[in-house]
Order: structure tokens, then sequence, then C-alpha cells
């Protein structure tokens, strides 16, 4: 008998993939690359409420970031989405319905009514599962629950959903599609974020991600360390698989959160981070605790020129131009990267990368930079308005670029 309902379930489950196409991105989100605010980093899978109340994955936590993310700018500067990780759910289903089920003493009005106070500020609320049958914590997984969970998710006025990849298995990227088409039949537009490509180590067809997923992490898990950041800069940087190409409206890759605020970067460090993550047009995701950010953090998020250039509308892809190897210590490595915006001027960042603790004197003409030869440009520094040059083939650059610090600027050609 019970080998008869296992190859029902298997012949259903494959009636189901095989009427779904790959292409089952059709939701209209994400033209630009999405910005928010994710818990994660910050705030991991802290479930004890009783021993520490202002810190646990919470409904009072949620509502006290929105909060803050509304009062102190950030909704406004583009921060709309505010995203629940893993660990918010009941470690079993509802037996009856199969239906995931928030935790009852940590999320008391559950997640309608959490959404709903989101969508009053004008802000969207995001949720996570996983591809498995356990997330990455061990609390309920979505597979063989797929409909049933994105259905949930609608229901509940969820506007983006997570989907991780731990114990997933084999068949992910099905799984993953087969996620993408049950929240488009759902009617609600939900942002989708999916996991996969990192758990399979980027072996994958990114044109394929692209049609199915908003935003797919495809790089390794960031933790508060710059050996971290700069492991995915290196990453980017050497691109396999083309996968910067895939990018644009509509779909994008994921560098994964931001750790600008938390404690394990320095401010340089935490200026390189958001700098790159501009450059590559990926999602601004903050992981920070907004109720105690610091005044330096704080501006870096709200700087307007550098989300300008994250959010610029052509979405053109960044890469890496040129570097230059320091001796003695040959790893330690300046380099350059330029991305081409959509009113005709370039940004440039220039990161040195070494931990060596020397900074870095960096002499270029534009040309070796990777722009036009034959030509002058005016340089404005993004970071604090100010202009220089006029610089050409005769006359080159010079700047001097502290250890783990970039050096950012936008390169207006002169008629």
């Amino acid at each position: 008998m019970e080998n008869k309902l296992l190859l029902l379930l298997c012949l259903t489950v494959l009636n189901v993939f095989l009427v779904i196409t790959v292409e089952s991105l059709d939701n209209g989100l994400a033209i630009q690359p999405p910005m928010g605010w994710m818990a994660w980093e910050r705030f991991r899978c802290n479930t004890n409420c009783t021993e520490d109340p202002d810190n646990c994955i919470s409904e009072k936590l949620i509502v006290q970031m929105c909060d803050k993310m509304v009062a102190g700018g950030f909704r406004d500067a583009g921060y709309t989405y505010i995203a629940l990780d893993d660990c918010w759910a009941e470690k079993r289903r509802d037996p009856l319905t199969g239906k995931l089920v928030p935790d009852r003493t940590r999320f008391p009005r559950g997640m309608k009514a959490l959404a709903d106070y989101v969508h009053r500020q004008g802000m969207k609320l995001g949720i996570y599962s996983d591809m498995g049958t356990k997330t990455c914590k061990e609390y309920p997984g979505s597979e063989f629950y797929i409909q049933t969970d994105a259905q949930t998710f609608a229901d509940w006025g969820v506007d983006m959903l997570k989907l991780d990849c731990c114990y997933g298995g084999s068949g992910m990227e099905i799984g993953y599609e087969t996620m993408g088409f049950f929240l488009n039949k759902t009617g609600r537009p939900v942002l989708y974020s999916c996991s996969y490509p990192v758990c399979l180590g980027g072996h994958v067809i990114y044109e394929r991600v692209a049609k199915t997923c908003n935003m797919w992490r495809n790089a390794i898990d960031l933790t508060d360390s710059w050996d971290r950041v700069y492991k995915v800069i290196r990453i980017y940087g050497d691109n396999i698989g083309n996968f910067s190409a895939a990018a644009g409206p509509g779909h994008w890759n994921d560098a994964d959160q931001l750790m600008v605020g938390d404690f394990g970067l320095s401010n340089g460090q935490q200026t390189a981070q958001i700098v790159m993550w501009a450059m590559w047009s990926v999602p601004l995701f903050m992981s920070v605790d907004l109720r105690d950010i610091g005044v330096f953090a704080e501006e870096l998020l709200l700087n307007k020129d550098i989300i300008a250039i994250n959010q610029d509308w052509a979405g053109s892809p960044s890469y890496r131009v040129w570097q230059d190897k320091r001796l003695p210590v040959t790893t330690d490595i300046i380099e350059g990267w330029i991305k081409h915006l959509s009113d005709g001027t370039t940004a440039i960042a220039i990161l040195n990368g070494s931990n060596y603790g020397e900074p870095a004197t960096v002499v270029k003409t534009p040309h070796q930079l990777g722009l036009l030869g034959n030509t002058s440009y005016i340089f404005r520094n993004v970071l604090t308005s100010e202009k220089s040059g006029p610089f050409n083939d005769t006359v080159p650059m010079k700047v001097r670029i502290p250890a783990t610090s970039v050096y950012f600027v936008v390169a207006t050609e002169l008629e």
C-alpha cells in the first residue's frame, strides 16, 4: 500500500513538472536592484525571547525595524523591503491543513497582521523558506508543499520570498522553477530570491536562472568580516560563467547582505563593500540594528550618489578591467572596475584589497583605467563630491588609497 501511495505521489509531482516551463518569472518586479533590510546577519536564529526579548526573531523586532526604516529615511531612500530569514515558524506544520505556522509566541498576531502593519508604513514584507524538507536551521521546508506554501505566503500578503537550498537534494532547479510558477499562479506579485546557484557551486546556466528568479545568490555566505567580503569581490571579479551578463532589469545577481553598521568592518571596509555592491548593480539589503546604528554607517547607507549608481536604470554590469599585484606580498592586489551609466558617464572604483596595511599610490591615465584614449575627463568623487582633472593620456590621475578601502569617482568626458 505504501509503495502504491509513493508511486501516485511521484506521478502527481511529475505531471506538475511537465506543465511548467522554465519561463515562470512574470511578476513585473525588480526593474531596478531591490533594496531593503534582512534579519539574518545581525540577528541570526535568536529565538530566545525570554532572555533576549529585544533581539529575538519576532513580530516586535520587525515592527521596530520597520518603524526605524521609515523614521530614519531609509524607506524614502529606496530600502522598501523588510525581510525575515530562517527561524520564524513553528517546528511543525498545521496537522490539518499542512500549512506553515508562524511561531505562536514570537508572532502572536500571525503573519497576516504583521504584513498589514508593514504595508501601512509603505513597506513590503519578506519571508523565508527552503527547497528542502527542512530549512538550514531545521524548521519545516517547502519540499512537497510548494503550491501550498506559495498560496499561504500570498494569502498572508507577503511581498518577497527568499528560498534557501539547505537539504535541497537533487532536482533543485526544477523545484525552484516550480515555486516560481506557483507564486505567479497566486496572482500576487512576490519578489523571488533564489539561493540554488550558490548551493550548486555556480554550475548553472544563468540565463535559465534569470527566467525564474528576480535575484539569485551566486557567491559564498557573508559574515561580518573583511575576509568574507573580499572573497566575494574576488568571485565577482573572476566572473566565472559570465554571470554578470545574465543580470538586468527584473533579474539580478545577489552578492548577499551588507555588513555596514555591524561590528567586524572598518569604515574603509564598509565603504568598499557598499561601493562594490553599487558597482555590480546587486540588491542592497542591510542587516544592521537600526535602533543604534552609528552616524558613519547611516550616512553611508543613505548616500544618494552611491544608491543612484546602484539603481541606474540601464542596469549595466561592472567589470574588473585591471589588477596590479604588489610586492613583496603578491596576493595583495590593487584593482580597477568600471561601470557605464545611462547618462553617458562612467563610474570607476579602485580597490586596495591589501591586508598588508600600507596605503597604495595609484597613478594611471584614463585609458589605463579602462576609459577611451585620446580623451580628457573630469572626475567627481562620489564620496566627497570633489572634482579633479582634467585627466588624459599625458596627465594621469594620482590617488593614495588606504589598505582595504576604495576610491570611487564618476568620469565625465570633456567635449
